[in-house]
């Protein structure tokens, strides 16, 4: 067989399984939609199962659940009837999820959900089958062509989607926003970027305040001690007036200027540009970039003139934010 052919077969799976989802999308109905609202509602946990393939597919939807702010869980279907039907409770969603619906290592599960009364969510493609007709709420998988004729393919792949749509309608339905996303998600490349300015400003001491009258020469020491390459100006009261920047410095150094006997609120840059605490590092990243600078004063809700903290590009980039 020659490399021609096989990218044929690649083409030939891809367009049965796009056939399979544009089934599927077609049949999404109100169902769906009651689908959502009992997830998004509920007080206890969602189990997935299903056996074979669809189990994989249900293990994959469980934690994607997990991870927009639905508890979840797969559950093995041999294991269910050998004791683990005891990890279900009343207050649960059962997802079963099963192509012809009939699969033999089911059945003790239905039964005992019907029998508990426990909320019954089929994903299921055959109407006559004991899943379909168990289900409370009927999530109807059409039925397709499988790539090679016998292979879970272009059915796993629509079971898949149609979980990731649970799964994301739920989410916006509870307004699961970047936030909450970042509290489940703290660690890798992910957590990284969904990190705050909070998570990494300066804070306290290590923030350089200066007031308002000091002299420069006494300024620069703490420009020096602070390594910053910035100064924030307040008054008396700690409101922020201004900045100084180790650019303004040597411009000014550069027309022979006295520096040393001015105060600092007559070289300092008015009204600085502040972020507010909770917003992404990743956008005050993008800020300093459209700004050209290399440093922001962050302040908490809208009281932009009382400094907080100061977040430095070297904080977000040793933090591996892009």
């Amino acid at each position: 067989m020659n490399k021609k052919k096989f990218v044929s077969i690649a083409k030939e799976v891809i367009n049965l399984e796009i056939k399979a989802l544009q089934k599927l999308k077609n049949n999404i109905n109100s169902s769906f939609a009651l689908a959502v609202t009992q997830i998004a509602k509920c007080q206890s946990k969602v189990v997935l199962c299903g056996v074979g393939k669809s189990g994989l597919i249900a293990s994959k939807i469980a934690a994607t659940l997990s991870s927009v702010g639905t508890p979840s869980f797969y559950l093995s279907a041999s294991d269910s009837s050998h004791g683990d039907l005891g990890s279900l409770t009343k207050k649960d969603i059962l997802i079963l999820i099963s192509y012809s619906g009939q699969t033999n290592e089911l059945k003790n599960i239905i039964k005992y959900a019907n029998r508990n009364k426990i909320l019954l969510i089929g994903i299921v493609s055959k109407k006559d089958s004991i899943l379909y007709k168990a289900s409370d709420i009927k999530l109807l998988i059409p039925q397709i062509k499988e790539a090679g004729g016998i292979v879970p393919t272009a059915s796993t792949t629509s079971q898949l989607a149609l979980g990731d749509a649970l799964a994301i309608a739920a989410m916006q339905y509870k307004r699961f926003g970047k936030l909450d996303f970042r509290q489940l998600h703290p660690a890798g490349s992910l957590g990284a970027q969904l990190k705050t300015v909070e998570d990494i400003m300066l804070t306290g001491k290590k923030i350089p305040f200066v007031g308002e009258n000091l002299k420069m020469k006494d300024a620069l020491k703490i420009l020096s001690s602070k390594k910053l390459g910035i100064l924030i100006v307040r008054n008396k009261k700690k409101i922020t007036k201004g900045i100084i920047t180790d650019g303004q410095i040597r411009r000014f150094n550069q027309k022979k200027m006295n520096l040393h006997s001015i105060n600092v609120k007559e070289i300092m840059t008015i009204n600085p540009i502040s972020v507010e605490k909770n917003e992404l590092a990743a956008k005050a990243l993008s800020l300093m970039n459209s700004k050209k600078i290399t440093s922001l004063c962050v302040h908490d809700g809208k009281n932009k003139l009382k400094t907080i903290g100061v977040i430095h590009i070297h904080n977000i980039l040793n933090s591996n934010i892009s």
